[in-house]
């Protein structure tokens, strides 16, 4: 398994025999602060905070890309020229980007490799349910959780280039008041929603941290990865759950198959209860690049809204800042 951070007493990041296994002569010149740093980050979340962090000091691209499931993801040649050409690569690691584990931890021999999401505390951690010893890798579904890895981000760009640690530090404390300010916003709008309808069905199981932070019943059709497949037990179960506790919405996601949810609708509707779509949420990818959607706070301020509203609750349409492009499905 990956090395990980994980935060001590003092404040500061380190790693446990941390993956910044530097390879030969010439890596400490590559990573001069004179020049930006050219990384590559796994997925859009990643990806949004070390260039919120790293700022004019980095240029970071994308492996991942919108509407793409990170965890049956297999690397293309391009991505292995990519990757090797990188002079830093983040990852969120917890065994998210699964297929993609045996190339990073060899790359990891030759050049920093980052895995900021292994930042979060266990005792932060929500136990897999699927694999012993594992734990869901969606912790960017809570702000609050998100924070830890932000953290990381800072320690892992201080350690790559510490003649820019003053900004560093200043970009990770800006970036972490949005992310508190966005979890402001979704605590408010998904208390607006009435108490028996706090019950969010989507595709896969990626919402747990939300709904721990937001006191929301969270049930995944599928388990936390996406390679599980969901039978027909289970959709009968939830049809159940649909019927018996009047749920009249369940959501789809961006990056996995829609056809467990409508099988869902189907079900439901076989047995005279109506039940719709509230929309499209962001759960292992971000929204495309360039929009609102496609950063993080867009993502999250994006599902907080859309649930919001399919469940009931009062949201403004439009979002925290007014620039979601659309309120549903």
């Amino acid at each position: 398994m990956t090395k990980v951070f994980w935060r001590k007493a003092t404040g500061l990041l380190r790693g446990i025999g941390l993956a910044i296994a530097f390879g030969s002569a010439g890596l400490s010149s590559a990573l001069a602060a004179s020049q930006p740093l050219q990384v590559v980050a796994t997925v859009g979340m990643v990806a949004d905070a070390v260039r919120a962090v790293g700022g004019v000091h980095v240029e970071v691209e994308t492996l991942i890309g919108t509407g793409v499931d990170p965890h049956s993801y297999r690397q293309t040649r391009s991505d292995v020229i990519k990757l090797g050409r990188a002079q830093a690569i983040f990852a969120n690691g917890l065994f998210l980007e699964a297929q993609l584990e045996d190339l990073l931890d060899k790359l990891s021999n030759k050049k920093p490799v980052f895995f900021v999401g292994e930042a979060v505390p266990v005792a932060q951690r929500v136990a897999s349910e699927d694999y012993k010893d594992r734990f869901d890798p969606h912790v960017w579904m809570s702000p609050r959780t998100w924070q830890y890895a932000v953290s990381a981000v800072e320690a892992a760009l201080t350690e790559l280039q510490p003649e820019n640690r003053t900004d560093f530090a200043k970009n990770a404390e800006n970036y972490g008041k949005k992310l508190a300010r966005l979890r402001q916003y979704a605590a408010e709008v998904l208390a607006s929603i009435p108490s028996e309808k706090r019950v969010l069905i989507t595709a896969h199981d990626a919402f747990t941290y939300m709904g721990r932070d937001f006191d929301m019943q969270v049930v995944g059709i599928q388990g936390i990865s996406t390679n599980s497949e969901a039978g027909l037990r289970r959709i009968e179960q939830l049809v159940d759950l649909l019927v018996e506790n009047k749920i009249t919405a369940v959501f789809v996601e961006s990056s996995v198959s829609e056809r467990n949810v409508k099988a869902l609708i189907e079900g439901a509707a076989a047995r005279g209860h109506a039940v719709t779509i509230g929309g499209e949420l962001f759960s292992d990818a971000m929204g495309a690049p360039g929009t609102y959607e496609g950063t993080y706070i867009g993502m999250i301020d994006h599902n907080a809204t859309i649930i919001t509203r399919a469940l009931s609750g009062t949201a403004p349409a439009r979002g925290m800042n007014g620039k979601l492009a659309t309120s549903g499905h």
